[in-house]
């Protein structure tokens, strides 16, 4: 990806008005494992795609707590992700030791933009190569922010990121209106189905994937392994449609109003395709 002498730093401008070191650690974002976060009204969950570095080696973990009304998913440089999580800890440690209350998700998020937006603007610094979902709930309710190495941060109703995270984003954009009034259980089979569509080494299974789980009437709590399976065989079961038996059950009645529509002209027709 080597472009020419306008981006051996961090601070030099290229004539098309571009920063290209910038531009490289959001391309390790885009290289790193998938990650997808959705949130109601009152919960959030975060799942992420563990990724292997050889057929010997254990899954690297991907979701970080944070505190115990928040957590991380990160995509691209695990080492960059652990340091910002341990940043995002010692704030909220003393947060809670100042103001005896968790800490707001926007207020650590935003903190967390300020931090990477330093490394874009000094000639000795380097930006994060790593993009995080933070998902937490607090006294204003759910939230799901995404930041990247820019400096930038966006809330979100749903949010993918990663390698083929456009399939995820894909499913995301067809379901996300009903994530509002979702019940956890079901929150957490879309957020699987969105992860599975990103998968790329094999099938979706309890060693290559993490949920996260924070909200209302709880506190975060990460499942993997064992934890995670009973959502893995509902998953399963549903075959990947779950709870849409409903538009299922509308389908014959669409058909109908076609075959009407196309014999309205016929003899002896005199009812409208609405009327049937």
């Amino acid at each position: 990806m080597f472009r020419n002498q306008y981006d051996t730093d961090v601070v030099t401008w290229s004539p098309a008005g571009r920063i290209h070191q910038i531009e490289y650690a959001m391309e390790a974002v885009k290289q790193g494992g998938a990650s997808v976060g959705l949130r109601s009204k009152d919960y959030v969950v975060l799942a992420t795609l563990k990724r292997a570095a050889s057929e010997l080696s254990s899954y690297q973990r991907k979701l970080f707590k944070v505190d115990d009304n928040m957590a991380i998913a990160i995509s691209g440089l695990i080492a960059d992700g652990r340091q910002l999580s341990r940043y995002m800890r010692s704030e909220c440690i003393n947060h809670r030791f100042v103001f005896e209350t968790p800490m707001n998700v926007g207020r650590l998020v935003c903190q967390v933009a300020d931090k990477s937006q330093v490394c874009t603007q000094r000639s000795w610094k380097r930006p994060y190569g790593v993009g995080m979902l933070v998902g937490g709930y607090d006294a204003t309710g759910a939230h799901l922010y995404y930041t990247c190495p820019s400096g930038n941060y966006f809330e979100y109703k749903a949010m993918a990121m990663g390698a083929r995270s456009q399939a995820a984003k894909t499913y995301l954009e067809r379901k996300f209106e009903t994530f509002e009034d979702c019940p956890l259980d079901e929150l957490v089979q879309h957020a699987l189905l969105a992860l599975k569509e990103s998968c790329t080494e094999g099938d979706l299974n309890s060693k290559n994937c993490s949920l996260a789980i924070v909200g209302v009437d709880r506190n975060l709590e990460i499942l993997e392994d064992e934890d995670i399976q009973p959502y893995i065989r509902k998953m399963e079961a549903d075959d990947g449609n779950p709870m849409e038996t409903t538009a299922d059950a509308a389908e014959p009645t669409v058909e109908g109003g076609a075959d009407a529509e196309g014999t309205e002209g016929d003899e002896g027709g005199d009812a409208t395709p609405m009327e049937t």
